[in-house]
């Protein structure tokens, strides 16, 4: 994928760039494969908000994803690299040997026509999965697992990989994207390579309009606020927070730890942030 821009005719437009979707290959979702995608707008079930600055945004359907690569030994042909709205990187539609259709979320360089496979002693290829005992140490992967059998959780952004550093019997030691080094299970199912669509970090939206079609509405400043609705808010003009700054309910907002003891401690090997 590449970037592009256009001749500024209006001021949202200068600085603004595009994808190119020169990588898709097919403009129609598989219809099999679609879900309805109901919006929350951040609210529960008590129609209380609970995750600021989300609704609107277009319409769109759910493609499921198979994030298990649970069908093993059955090799599938990538016959179309898809656009998916709900993700930021590109989706590959498979289709098995016995005939049946999977999305997965689409390797850089997976390419129309690859043959991809699920399983234990299978060739080490872009796209393939394999639980991490099998694969090579040092490899980059993607879509890595937790927990065995329970679906890929880590490395699933546009142009992450995760990799695989050691293993030492049943426990594999991976580095991700953030730096954090941990523990799995070396039963954990990966995928070789890394997530496509790399350039999409670079990807400049240049107006407020493209944020909110995206489901995203605007985030207003604390200190532009009244002291009652916000710790930052009031002064003659512009003035300082003083202190550390604070979320609206009076919590630290910034190098506040908030991770509590938890059981998967144990897993980490060092965190993100020394």
């Amino acid at each position: 994928m590449a970037l592009k821009q256009i001749r500024p005719l209006t001021p949202g437009q200068r600085g603004m760039t595009f994808a190119d979707f020169s990588d898709i290959t097919k403009d129609r979702p598989e219809k099999s494969l679609l879900k309805a995608y109901k919006k929350s707008a951040g609210r529960n079930n008590q129609g209380r908000i609970t995750t600021r600055h989300k609704g609107g945004g277009h319409k769109k359907h759910y493609r499921v994803i198979d994030f298990k690569r649970d069908k093993e030994n059955v090799p599938a042909k990538v016959i179309a690299i898809e656009y998916d709205p709900n993700r930021n990187c590109r989706i590959a539609l498979l289709v098995y040997a016995d005939g049946e259709k999977r999305y997965i979320l689409a390797p850089n360089k997976l390419q129309v026509n690859d043959v991809v496979e699920s399983g234990n002693n299978i060739e080490q290829k872009i796209g393939s999965c394999l639980p991490l005992r099998y694969i090579t140490v040092g490899e980059f992967v993607h879509c890595v697992e937790l927990k065995p059998d329970g679906g890929a959780q880590l490395g699933r952004t546009a142009g992450a990989q995760v990799q695989f550093l050691a293993k030492e019997g049943d426990v594999a030691t991976v580095r991700l994207p953030s730096g954090e080094m941990r523990n799995l299970s070396a039963d954990c199912r990966a995928t070789i390579g890394q997530i496509g669509n790399l350039e999409d970090l670079n990807v400049v939206l240049g107006k407020a309009g493209r944020k909110r079609h995206r489901g995203i509405r605007p985030t207003v400043r604390g200190v532009a606020m009244n002291p009652v609705d916000h710790r930052h808010g009031g002064g003659e003009g512009k003035c300082p927070i003083g202190g550390q700054p604070k979320t609206p309910w009076g919590k630290p907002a910034m190098g506040y730890k908030t991770r509590k003891l938890k059981l998967s401690d144990k897993y980490i090997i060092s965190r993100r942030k020394k």
